[in-house]
């Protein structure tokens, strides 16, 4: 194996799912400190300077610049290294498996039927002919996202202290908790950090190129009931669960996530929970357009007051909070315009087509870009995220370790 491949699958035998439940302290899970306890003794191994990781499971370090260009900016790199609670994700069983075409069964799931992958499902599975594939033995996610991004970012620094002569700028590498829950890096030292500008790798297939995301808001519907004996509850009863069901079906059907695409924005009922005395609900909202969020959020008070209307008291209640904005706000300006164009530059330098896509999601870079480290994303090269069919192909992860080196080069000059 590569380098880096060695370096996917051993970071990808680490678990460290976050987990939406235990938001109250970061990480919230702490197997997500075993990652970067790893990520940190590689770090050093290699030659990273200033490596430091603290007990809310953030790892930062620096790499000098090449001779000549150590008074140009920094260039930061962010990757998170918790993975998907969507799925099984402990313990985690990597595999390589070597594509021939058609379907290919990469193992059994925890409920015993076959796992696999096939063009009816990935169509780009048809380029990928002869391929060896990083995949799950289908019982658990890989966790390619994001750990193809850190495997990729340290095989990076591999590169550079193996070859003197290629040219960069002083790099600030991140590697944060609790990505996948909308975390998003609040504690991040930027001043500590010290770079002006940047990129996460944390996007899908290679080539990719983020720099518009959602504006995301997370929504808690809660409803208090009033339990009575169902013999007697005529004209007493309150059922919570009832009135939460009264509230989804106001929503919109088909502005949900499995019917919308591209622009497209959506309301996710992400947990649903309780009985006839309490209930809960909780949502996700998403959209490209501040906007068009915002009127989300009104249907979202409006069906409250409707359904508290029809009951005749309050019982439903709800609050809203933002998880992170869109970064095209940020890096489309013309100061931060060159973190496009370059990475532009340096996947075409390399002779992969880029191509830019909105993100239906999110990263690090959705919140960071507003405290001042405006970063786009780029691809980590993985495919089927959060599932069990998850993967990540061997040529594009290796492609992107050159991707990597030609971009750092391209900050080897001041940026006009």
């Amino acid at each position: 194996m590569s380098a880096v491949v060695d370096r996917l699958i051993r970071y990808c035998r680490i678990p460290s799912q976050s987990n939406p439940q235990t938001t109250g302290s970061v990480p919230s899970t702490s197997s997500q400190l075993a990652v970067t306890e790893a990520l940190a003794e590689d770090l050093r191994a290699l030659g990273a300077q200033d490596v430091r990781s603290d007990e809310h499971a953030y790892l930062t370090a620096h790499w000098p610049a090449s001779p000549g260009c150590e008074d140009l900016p920094a260039l930061g790199f962010c990757c998170h290294v918790d993975t998907a609670f969507q799925s099984y994700g402990d313990p985690v069983h990597p595999q390589v498996r070597r594509y021939e075409g058609g379907e290919l069964v990469i193992g059994t799931g925890r409920d015993s039927r076959t796992v696999s992958v096939s063009p009816a499902t990935n169509p780009q599975l048809g380029h990928m002919v002869g391929w060896d594939l990083v995949t799950t033995d289908g019982t658990s996610l890989l966790g390619g996202v994001d750990k193809a991004g850190i495997a990729a970012c340290l095989e990076l620094l591999a590169r550079l202290k193996d070859d003197a002569t290629l040219p960069h700028p002083r790099l600030a590498l991140a590697f944060t908790p609790d990505e996948e829950i909308g975390h998003g890096a609040a504690l991040l030292d930027l001043e500590a950090f010290g770079a002006p500008w940047g990129y996460t790798i944390d996007g899908g297939p290679l080539g990719e190129i983020c720099f518009e995301t959602f504006n995301a808001v997370e929504a808690h519907v809660r409803a208090h009931g009033i339990s009575v004996h169902t013999g007697t509850a005529k004209g007493h009863m309150i059922n919570a669960s009832e009135a939460i069901m009264r509230f989804h079906q106001l929503l919109p059907a088909n502005e949900r996530p499995e019917y919308t695409e591209g622009y497209d924005g959506f309301y996710f009922l992400e947990r649903l929970e309780g009985g006839c005395e309490e209930a809960l609900a909780q949502y996700i909202i998403r959209d490209h357009d501040r906007g068009k969020l915002e009127q989300r959020m009104a249907v979202m008070r409006e069906a409250v007051r409707l359904v508290n209307g029809q009951f005749g008291s309050e019982v439903l209640e709800i609050e809203m909070s933002e998880q992170y904005r869109n970064l095209a706000d940020v890096v489309t300006l013309p100061e931060t315009a060159h973190l496009i164009a370059n990475a532009k530059a340096a996947f075409a330098t390399c002779g992969v087509k880029p191509y830019c896509t909105p993100m239906r999601g999110g990263t690090d870079g959705s919140q960071l870009s507003f405290r001042g480290f405006p970063c786009i994303n780029l691809s980590a090269c993985y495919y089927n995220a959060h599932g069990v069919r998850e993967f990540v192909p061997v040529p594009e992860l290796e492609k992107l370790v050159d991707v990597l080196v030609a971009l750092v080069g391209l900050y080897a000059k001041p940026q006009g």
